[in-house]
């Protein structure tokens, strides 16, 4: 869930140039992979693909979402990439845009309904994240709601995350629209920004590293890392917000390309079939039929919001927290 993040896991630029080149038998080209996933997420994809015969037959290369959603929206089907994983709203986009992914030749049960050229791989939720010997140490409350953001005495010890660089930042923004409407939205995201000052970051993870480091005591960010830091024994805990905690998906494609590589359909089914089980224990909401949540998972108010996520309401969002700073 990252918008700016620098690309990581790139290969040398000699396995690069295998592109061209071919590799495995000499006959087959490498399965390029464009991903805005965070680590956990690309770490997992990779060892599932490794554990099934695709070491060496993948590049797999990560960008920011703005970053790879900017790409998908100019380049349709001339991207490099062969499969895509990336936040759902954007390849919904894309597709509107410029028809550019195949539909999925596999099968998969979802618990809701999705397009039939993505399957969903990871549900992320936002949530308040706290640093409990900070309260503690500054005799601060526990928020119970993203409003409580607001009050004088988390002035400089609340980190937050720019929606215009992080779509994590956007899962508080729609809580906030959600219950408040825009204009109550912007009261509300005024007095956050104005407690957060230098804590505004381009980073959806920042919030969190600052909350470790205790450098602030509040933060808003990904529910599922401030519960596994938490249970690590880190000073770390969470609440789930009175306005809600609504969830992004991250779903994986492949493109519709005159050279399409079959390996990439196959890697796509396996990243669905064969990683969900170590994605899972990361990113905990279930997805799939017969999955189940973790009870010390589940949120305590999860909500979806009333309008379909697109990049153009992602946009007016943005607009809306601009006026807010």
């Amino acid at each position: 869930m990252k918008m700016k993040k620098v690309t990581a896991f790139i290969m040398t630029a000699a396995l690069g140039a295998s592109i061209l080149a071919g590799c495995g038998s000499g006959s087959e080209k490498q399965v390029v992979i464009y991903s805005n996933a965070d680590d956990e997420a690309v770490e997992a994809m990779k060892e599932t693909l490794d554990a099934n015969g695709y070491k060496g037959k993948y590049l797999f290369q990560t960008f920011g979402t703005s970053e790879l959603g900017g790409k998908l929206l100019a380049e349709g089907k001339n991207i490099e990439a062969d499969m895509v994983t990336m936040s759902s709203f954007y390849l919904d986009s894309a597709q509107e845009q410029n028809n550019m992914f195949q539909d999925l030749t596999f099968d998969y049960d979802t618990l809701t309904e999705f397009p039939a050229f993505y399957a969903p791989i990871t549900s992320q939720e936002g949530a308040i994240l706290l640093n409990t010997e900070m309260l503690s140490e500054n005799k601060l409350d526990r928020p119970e709601s993203l409003k409580d953001l607001t009050k004088p005495e988390y002035k400089d010890l609340l980190s937050v995350t720019d929606i215009k660089s992080s779509s994590t930042a956007w899962l508080l923004m729609q809580a906030l629209v959600s219950e408040y409407g825009e204009d109550g939205a912007k009261d509300v995201l005024k007095g956050i920004y104005e407690n957060a000052g230098a804590h505004i970051e381009s980073s959806g993870s920042a919030p969190l590293k600052k909350i470790r480091a205790g450098e602030v005591a509040v933060g808003f960010g990904l529910r599922h890392q401030a519960v596994a830091d938490k249970k690590d024994g880190l000073p770390v805990d969470y609440v789930d917000p009175k306005e809600g905690n609504f969830s992004l998906t991250e779903s994986v494609a492949v493109v519709d390309k005159k050279d399409a590589n079959p390996l990439a359909m196959e890697m796509a089914q396996c990243i669905v079939e064969k990683g969900r089980s170590e994605l899972i224990k990361t990113y905990p909401n279930p997805i799939y039929q017969g999955e189940e949540a973790d009870p010390e998972n589940v949120s305590t108010y999860p909500k979806v919001f009333s309008e379909k996520l697109t990049v153009s309401l992602l946009e007016r969002h943005q607009e809306l927290s601009e006026e807010c700073k």
